[in-house]
């Protein structure tokens, strides 16, 4: 079975208008990234797996927060590498100032011989739809449009 990945978007209401809430990958090969690089907090599932409640388990391991609320499933995504992502999107709040990420480690610098932890995700933070469109991966703007026109739908 090809990799595949589950995650949760969460997005808020402010002024009227909808924020989404995105991670930034850490690690060294991200460090200098920002547009284009955020993403929803995401990770593999294995055959078998509910990717639902990977989708909750993994939104816990990246930010330290415990996702509850009315949860919608997002049509499937194709990421750039062909991996297919499921998604769910719910309404909630997150200070992003109290992110609590889990770690893995790495050779570095290469070749080196030493390995170093890093965080999964070294920040967070809420973003308009226009600024989301700007910061998310781009195989993940599907998500963005569908988040959008569900929010449409209920107003």
């Amino acid at each position: 079975m090809p990799k595949r990945s589950a995650g949760l978007i969460m997005y808020r209401i402010r002024n009227d208008a909808p924020e989404l809430f995105l991670v930034h990958p850490g690690g060294p090969f991200w460090a200098r990234k920002d547009v284009g690089a955020w993403s929803i907090p995401k990770g593999e599932y294995l055959e078998g797996e509910d990717p639902f409640l990977v989708a909750q388990r993994e939104f816990i391991e990246e930010t330290g927060h415990h996702p509850s609320g009315s949860f919608v499933e997002l049509a499937e995504i194709r990421q750039a590498g062909g991996k297919p992502v499921k998604a769910w999107a719910f309404r909630g709040d997150f200070d992003p100032a109290l992110l609590v990420s889990n770690t893995f480690t790495m050779e570095w610098p290469p070749r080196s011989g030493r390995q170093a932890a890093f965080p999964e995700v070294d920040r967070a933070g809420w973003f308009g739809i226009a600024d989301a469109r700007e910061k998310i991966l781009p195989s993940q703007l599907p998500l963005v449009d569908q988040i959008v026109a569900l929010l449409n739908r209920g107003r």
